[in-house]
């Protein structure tokens, strides 16, 4: 399932990327920004490359400046996908960086955000934390989701969540294409008591709401429009 495209466009980390800073919460390296006073958290997931992406970190500042507190932690405890190391190809690298385990991991993050007097919380994931996401969302750890060009997520994963959803899926993704995606539109649409929302970006890749070159106009808008829905999407459900 994961294929070249699921790592393609890899970002150039930056451990001091963002306005905000690290510390430590629910025992993993944390990337944290905005008001630690809101009762509102909102926890990113990363994809295969980790917490210190810029273009994530950016992002976790702008939904922070819409008054959420946001936790970007590092499930991979520095070991990020290096797509130019021969000898852990994703497959390999994937061996120790299961989504499971990645799922078990994020609930004493939210336990401890939630310690610090925060009411709700939402969950979005980028290609590899979608998955993360979807298993959050199943479970009820969390008060809405969203998965960004979703990787491993099935049509029985979407059948199982049972809190508002939103997908933002690309025209372009091998990992969750098109028809895929309406798979996923027609079992949500087959529950009504679970709000959700599927929409396919047009002349996107996979990857492109975080992986984007900031150079590239076109793909900055499309990003941008991409994080608008998932604002919204909190800001009707995580409150």
């Amino acid at each position: 399932m994961s294929g070249p495209q699921c790592c393609s466009n890899p970002p150039t980390l930056n451990a001091n990327a963002g306005a905000g800073h690290v510390e430590q919460l629910g025992g993993l390296s944390t990337y944290v920004s905005g008001s630690p006073n809101s009762k509102l958290a909102i926890l990113l997931i990363s994809d295969v490359y980790g917490y210190e992406a810029p273009n994530l970190r950016k992002l976790a500042d702008k939904v922070a400046a819409a008054g959420f507190f946001v936790v970007v932690p590092d499930f991979f405890n520095g070991d990020p996908y290096v797509p130019d190391d021969a000898n852990r190809p994703i497959q390999v690298w994937l061996k120790d960086h299961g989504t499971d385990k990645g799922f078990e991991e994020a609930k004493p993050v939210i336990e401890a955000v939630k310690s610090k007097g925060v009411s709700a919380v939402g969950a979005a994931g980028f290609c590899w934390g979608a998955k993360v996401v979807v298993e959050l969302a199943k479970a009820e750890f969390i008060q809405a989701g969203v998965l960004c060009h979703p990787s491993f997520v099935t049509v029985d994963d979407i059948k199982g969540v049972k809190v508002p959803i939103a997908v933002l899926g690309a025209e372009n993704d091998h990992l969750s294409p098109p028809a895929l995606l309406k798979q996923f539109e027609q079992a949500l649409a087959a529950k009504p008591e679970v709000d959700g929302f599927v929409k396919i970006f047009p002349k996107v890749a996979h990857g492109w709401t975080v992986r984007y070159s900031v150079e590239d106009v076109a793909a900055v808008k499309s990003a941008e429009e991409a994080h608008q829905n998932l604002l919204e999407w909190f800001a009707k459900y995580v409150k």
